[in-house]
């Protein structure tokens, strides 16, 4: 007999919402979260945005799942209470050179079966945010922004509902495969360590999933690289009432608005890559965001920036290397009967987490 059925090693937004999907269905399910608190790491330190499901390679997961989880996720969010509005982005080419990679946008989102993109000209515009600076844009009505905590509350107490458990201050250190199962080793934050055996196993640590699978060869799990995002708030009432993203640039999607649920206007992320761990936003790196924001919006006043906050993206590629899609990896990838592994869940994660789950269950079944 196994001390549990189904343990998820990680509470951030993707491990609880697969916890709650499994619970669901009749599981007897544990989470172990080696912080004292749920999402305390990548899912409390983004962008708090619900993506439409443009910008990912047709047939991607990232593509296949973003699309599903979003409206599964607005659904979810007015079904539970949680706080969110689908205010819409404007994705604006500054220039008119940059018009053709709105045309390449438009069908990119087309063939991934988002058909409610509409081109704004600059009349359009003028009505839709007199402030914006712009030869044109994609208009994305289906984009919005969520209460990211109380998402993840929601799954807890979906999850909970259902006999779930969430074990807070248990850190995994070790796994072994043993007859029909798995054992981990956890470190319980007071000195001891406790020994844990289940049937099946959901590796769903974020940074530190390729750390805990590197044990089991035939996992092949990638190598971690930090990617920091700096974000620096706008002081005093923003100017516009939508998001604004300009046109993606090589490597990224360039400085963009975003605006949180009391309209607080805030810029970013931007790309850093850091080793280890480091959460300062230095002031200093907001000195390229005031040209990169003037391109869209040239009334920007001066030292109208400060730091805000940084995130972490878990990304498995490095820099100057195109973006890796999801890895979900279960026993038809690895051969490791009942266990999941998922590596370089960055965005959009949180858009995706309600269909993560459902993609992790059926691996499992």
């Amino acid at each position: 007999m196994h001390d549990i059925e189904t343990l998820v090693i990680g509470a951030g937004v993707i491990g609880l919402a697969i916890a709650r999907a499994l619970a669901l269905k009749g599981r007897d399910v544990m989470v172990l979260e080696q912080h004292n608190l749920i999402g305390s790491e990548t899912s409390a330190r983004n962008s708090e945005v619900i993506h439409a499901g443009i910008y990912y390679p047709t047939g991607s997961l990232k593509a296949k799942l973003c699309l599903e989880g979003k409206h599964r996720l607005y659904e979810f969010c007015a079904e539970n209470g949680v706080d969110h509005q689908q205010i819409g982005k404007l994705i604006v080419a500054s220039s008119p050179e940059q018009l053709p990679e709105l045309e390449r946008l438009q069908k990119k989102a087309i063939e991934n079966g988002l058909h409610d993109l509409v081109f704004f000209d600059r009349k359009t515009l003028k009505q839709t945010e007199p402030e914006l600076a712009c030869c044109g844009a994609l208009w994305s009505p289906s984009t919005g922004i969520i209460d990211s905590h109380g998402f993840m509350l929601a799954l807890q107490g979906g999850h909970e509902a259902h006999g779930g458990q969430v074990v807070l201050n248990s850190r995994v250190i070790g796994i072994d495969q043993i007859t029909d199962g798995y054992r981990l080793l956890v470190d319980t934050g007071d000195g001891q360590t406790a020994s844990l055996t289940c049937r099946e196993l959901i590796v769903s640590a974020g940074h530190g999933s390729p750390g805990l699978m590197e044990g089991f060869a035939s996992a092949d799990a990638p190598n971690p690289f930090l990617a920091k995002g700096n974000y620096f708030k706008l002081q005093g009432k923003a100017p516009f009432s939508h998001l604004i993203y300009p046109a993606p640039e090589p490597g990224g999607l360039g400085v963009h608005l975003t605006l949180d649920l009391q309209h607080q206007a805030r810029f970013g992320p931007d790309v850093e890559w850091v080793e280890p761990f480091d959460y300062e936003v230095g002031p200093e790196r907001g000195e390229k965001f005031y040209a990169a924001i003037r391109s869209y919006w040239p009334d920007l006043p001066d030292n109208a920036l400060i730091p805000d906050y940084s995130g972490l993206r878990p990304k498995i590629v490095g820099p100057g290397e195109p973006a890796a899609d999801f890895r979900i990896d279960g026993p038809e990838t690895h051969g490791l009967e009942g266990l999941v592994a998922l590596y370089g869940m960055e965005s959009p994660g949180l858009t995706s987490a309600l269909a993560i789950g459902d993609e992790v269950a059926r691996r499992l079944d």
